[in-house]
């Protein structure tokens, strides 16, 4: 069924595509997907996070968005058939091939001892099959700030480069915090920027030794922000109209973090 199931999705895709089809799928490129692919994969991580396995209309929510997240891979997958360039059969068995090639500890004789050695592993084999001449060559540049900086740091300790432990993590939060004052005394933009960048990178890192997705922790923070924020607004919705002193505001703020919590409760 779910082989049948595959298929007919490809000749959906194909039948858009085709002479008789939707003008809209017929005029896509594989550029034009491009931003459709980024909101698919926003969207279902999103899904991820909100999911609730109790609750049946997370599940749904999340099939939903896989669904929209694969058909972007049909899609484009379609576009290169037509060029001649590739298949969607090429793209599942170069992913089989890979899975196989990553897991010679399963597939293979290797022997591995935890899930740590396993990483390293993967990121050695990736870096020789696919010729690449550094161990952080081939993360997205694309991909949010917070997130490049997760990878880097996990794929370096993947190799032994990390701290020891949290706390020697934390003591670099430190230092960089000193350096970002002594940048900010010194007036120099540019100095400015590079040791803020500097600290929010030792912050990053120091969250991934605390077993913690930054990138998460942050959308968590401004998504309070936001409910907070909103809640001032709530009460009296003419101060983003300006003029209210900051006194004021902060009063507003502290009412909105109580009123917040009651609901919570």
């Amino acid at each position: 069924m779910e082989i049948e199931n595959m298929n007919k999705l490809l000749e959906v895709m194909r039948t858009l595509r085709g002479e008789h089809g939707c003008p809209w799928d017929r005029e896509q490129s594989m550029q034009s997907l491009r931003p459709y692919i980024i909101e698919e994969a926003f969207e279902t991580v999103e899904a991820l996070d909100e999911l609730d396995k109790t609750k049946p209309e997370t599940l749904a929510e999340l099939k939903k968005e896989l669904g929209d997240l694969l058909l972007q891979v049909v899609f484009v997958s379609q576009i290169a058939s037509e060029e001649g360039l590739f298949r969607f059969d090429d793209v599942a068995a170069a992913i089989t091939a890979k899975l196989i090639t990553r897991h010679p500890h399963v597939f293979g004789d290797a022997k591995v001892k935890d899930s740590a050695e396993v990483l390293t592993n993967w990121n050695l084999i990736k870096k020789n099959k696919e010729s690449r001449k550094h161990l952080l060559d081939g993360i997205p540049k694309s991909m949010p700030s917070v997130l490049i900086s997760q990878r880097y740091t996990s794929r370096a300790a993947s190799v032994g480069f990390d701290w020891e432990n949290a706390e020697d993590t934390m003591k670099k939060v430190e230092e960089e915090k000193v350096e970002l004052a002594e940048a900010v005394a010194e007036g120099d933009q540019n100095h400015i920027e590079e040791e803020f960048g500097d600290l929010m990178f030792a912050l990053v890192n120091y969250g991934r030794k605390l077993g913690l997705d930054s990138e998460k922790a942050l959308k968590r923070c401004a998504e309070k922000f936001k409910a907070r924020f909103d809640e001032m607004e709530n009460i009296d919705p003419a101060f983003v109209e300006g003029g209210k002193s900051l006194e004021y505001l902060e009063e507003l703020w502290q009412k909105a973090k109580k009123n917040l919590s009651r609901n919570i409760r």
